[in-house]
């Protein structure tokens, strides 16, 4: 990346990517000398597709959707991941979203189209261009909802200092196994270092989301839990840590959407859809655990929630 047209960057922003340790790998890397590190990025913005998604929960698309800059890479080797063609490094971007002005141009256009708010995914090892792209919209007069919509895997203190500029926190909480983190995700210590990140959210937000005029979250922490097969006894488990280390008034967006990717058509678990019986038992354990705000899905919604970003509308 050419940071030299813009001064968008703070001098930690640069340490940080000279020096990488933004995410809980903390490789250390150099990101300006290439995409050496774990993510497989450097220090450009690494934008793999922005589009209107019109499939977020009904607070964070809105009637007109919200605009999603979705990042390429991740912290995270989700073997089940549904984005898996721009997740993993060495993905193939197909718009040059490489400039500054370039990435705000197009932004700006979208937001006259009447969209409201911007969607950062995956964004946990891009943190200072999540903010660059922030601070330049606002300096030119822009202000949308900023939605932060991360796999959870993130440091506290990366969190901390975004502070102010995101309004909607939309993490995950996937595992509260570190074998299963480690055996899907490879990330042993997910569970611990996610359960700090939403600490620090909700530090950050508390329980209540604020719902503006136009029915869109514009303040507010929502957590995101992805029941997988074979897995309803440690969504039950994750829905309880929530509640007992966080708060059952906190919005739960529980997911039935998971679909097998052909990474996985071999797995003895993952190979199949979630079963009905399945996603209705956590649904119960949920509302047993005194859960009073947030969304469930039509089990057969995994028809509906797969991308394909070879185009320009994925979704």
């Amino acid at each position: 990346m050419d940071i030299t047209d813009n001064q968008l960057y703070t001098k930690e922003d640069i340490k940080l990517l000279s020096n990488c340790t933004l995410c809980p790998r903390e490789c250390g890397v150099n990101r300006f000398r290439g995409g050496s590190g774990y993510c497989g990025t450097d220090a450009g913005y690494n934008i793999a597709s922005i589009c209107i998604h019109t499939g977020e929960e009904p607070v964070i698309s809105g009637k007109n959707g919200i605009c999603n800059i979705f990042f390429g890479s991740c912290n995270l080797r989700c073997i089940y991941c549904q984005n898996h063609e721009i997740s993993r490094p060495g993905y193939i971007t197909r718009q040059n979203f490489r400039a500054t002005g370039t990435i705000l141009d197009f932004l700006v256009s979208i937001f006259e189209r009447g969209i409201s708010s911007v969607g950062f995914v995956s964004p946990s090892h891009l943190v200072p261009q999540v903010k660059a792209i922030i601070k330049g919209l606002h300096s030119r007069g822009i202000f949308p909802v900023t939605v932060y919509n991360t796999n959870g895997y993130d440091k506290v203190e990366v969190v901390g200092s975004l502070d102010g500029l995101i309004n909607v926190w939309l993490p995950d909480y996937k595992y509260v196994s570190s074998a299963a983190a480690a055996s899907y995700s490879d990330a042993a210590d997910y569970p611990t270092v996610a359960i700090k990140a939403l600490k620090e959210m909700y530090f950050q937000k508390g329980s209540t989301l604020h719902i503006n005029d136009e029915g869109i979250a514009d303040n507010g922490l929502i957590i995101r839990h992805l029941v997988l097969p074979g897995a309803a006894g440690a969504s039950k488990k994750a829905l309880r840590r929530i509640a007992e280390e966080l708060s059952p008034g906190v919005h739960i967006s529980l997911m039935s959407q998971y679909h097998p990717v052909a990474e996985v058509s071999d797995h003895p678990l993952l190979s199949r859809s979630l079963y009905m019986e399945e996603y209705q038992a956590v649904v119960a354990e949920m509302e047993r655990l005194g859960f009073r705000n947030g969304w469930v899905q039509d089990v057969d919604s995994y028809r509906h929630y797969r991308p394909d970003f070879s185009k320009d509308k994925p979704f």
